[in-house]
């Protein structure tokens, strides 16, 4: 079981650590915990995100939320929709506004998808029965 002194870790790749700093940082309201040449990492949420500076590879295939992508998924329904409004207010990129899946299951859930500079999809959720967080 996780300790909720501990923190998940991610590191993800970005083509440039100004871009990623301006839009973790100045736009979804991270943190900056350290800046380095090659990396910048940030409390993203109450978890570590590290972003490496790295050669974006041109997409062979378009753009999808499978297999990959993070985010939060949020206990309170205020916060979920507090960062969504700050998403709008910031004009951060959606990849997918607000939807609701699997409407009237125990899995009901409302979602968001922002899209970073360097296609890093970031999925934010928050659940109508808490239980179903995991």
């Amino acid at each position: 079981m996780r300790d909720p002194g501990n923190v998940f870790h991610l590191a993800i790749p970005v083509g440039d650590l100004a871009a990623a700093r301006h839009f973790y940082v100045t736009q979804l309201g991270c943190k900056l915990a350290r800046s380095y040449d090659d990396r910048i990492t940030l409390d993203f949420f109450g978890d570590q995100v590290v972003c490496h500076l790295t050669r974006i590879e041109p997409r062979a295939e378009p753009l999808s939320l499978y297999p990959r992508h993070f985010g939060v998924t949020f206990r309170r329904q205020r916060d979920f929709l507090l960062l969504h409004d700050l998403a709008e207010l910031r004009k951060i990129p959606f990849f997918r506004d607000v939807a609701v899946r699997f409407e009237g299951t125990a899995e009901e859930h409302h979602t968001f998808v922002l899209q970073d500079p360097f296609d890093n999809l970031l999925e934010f959720k928050h659940y109508r029965d808490p239980r179903m967080m995991y």
